[in-house]
């Protein structure tokens, strides 16, 4: 598709409903921090465009619609999965839009902000131990689809393959057509790891020589909400990092500050997985200087910093006066 066409796509788009609009994100060159990279250019996908404000818009759809598709989820029955926050909001969305009721499983440190706006759509949540992270939301929704069969559609996000497929079907694509074709290499943060493997197969399809990077956590104990430290963690089913070209470990520090500066340097208030994940694409681009080698680098960001704040503390004089 040539650049007029997809301009026109993206100014005409019509939904029949919302989910229709999940996808055909924008990209945006990351111009203050070209210049430590000469030669190599650094672009960034920005999936808070997606109406659920994520990246992960993308998979759940595909993974209902899938569903659907093949009978798994059937009326009246409640969508359950584990999740970190993002998913949660996705399906949240989602479920609300095809009439579908929403159960979370969240690990009781989640952010104020993503329960809030899960619960917004009308989603019940059940808290997990903070100190299992995600690994103990996992075992407890496990628990709880066996204790009620035939009640839930457990989509499994690390597990069911319709996750990669998401992005295989449709980041892939959209990278490759927003840089026409000359993206050197993809660089993202893993969690469920769907995002990655889904978007780097469709890329080698279309050039065997793109490199794939995944970013994770340098160590278990980390500040980088969302990824996973797979060395230390249930590794996902659908995670396959032979077909990856490395993998590069993040201190929560280099990825705090390069979200910091993309919000004072690009006007782009992003997580701090998307820190991460550009950190990781500025080392690649160093790389290449060093070798005196061009490139185009493509990250992605999987959401916004809103989604990480806190709801403030309200002083007892206050709560006593309201």
């Amino acid at each position: 598709m040539n650049p007029e066409e997809l301009i026109k796509r993206a100014r005409l788009r019509v939904a029949e409903r919302i989910t229709d609009l999940i996808g055909d994100t924008p990209i945006v060159r990351l111009h203050a921090f070209e210049r430590a990279t000469p030669g190599v250019e650094l672009w960034a996908k920005c999936e808070f465009f997606n109406p659920g404000g994520s990246v992960k818009d993308r998979a759940a759809y595909q993974m209902i619609r899938d569903a659907i598709r093949t009978g798994q989820l059937n009326p009246g029955q409640t969508i359950i999965d584990s999740t970190s926050g993002n998913t949660g909001v996705a399906y949240s969305l989602i479920g609300g839009a095809l009439g579908f009721p929403v159960t979370l499983v969240m690990p009781g440190n989640v952010s104020w902000a993503r329960q809030k706006i899960t619960q917004a759509f009308g989603t019940q949540l059940i808290f997990s131990d903070p100190m299992e992270g995600s690994d103990g939301a996992i075992r407890l929704c496990r628990k709880i689809v066996a204790d009620n069969p035939g009640k839930y559609f457990y989509p499994d996000q690390y597990s069911n393959l319709s996750n990669p497929l998401g992005h295989y079907n449709t980041t892939g694509r959209e990278i490759w057509e927003q840089t026409e074709g000359r993206v050197t290499h993809f660089v993202t943060g893993i969690g469920t790891t769907g995002t990655v493997m889904g978007t780097g197969r469709r890329l080698k399809e279309y050039r065997r020589d793109i490199q794939v990077y995944a970013v994770e956590p340098a160590d278990a104990l980390h500040g980088l909400e969302g990824l996973k430290h797979m060395a230390s963690s249930i590794v996902p089913p659908i995670y396959h990092p032979d077909e990856l070209d490395g993998v590069l470990p993040m201190d929560t520090d280099e990825a705090w500050d390069v979200a910091d500066r993309l919000a004072k340097e690009e006007g782009l208030l992003v997580g701090h997985s998307s820190g991460a994940s550009l950190a990781g694409g500025i080392r690649i681009a160093k790389r290449l200087i060093a070798e005196n080698r061009p490139g185009v680098i493509v990250t992605l960001f999987p959401d916004r910093a809103e989604r990480y704040f806190e709801a403030p503390a309200i002083p007892k004089a206050q709560k006593a006066a309201s």
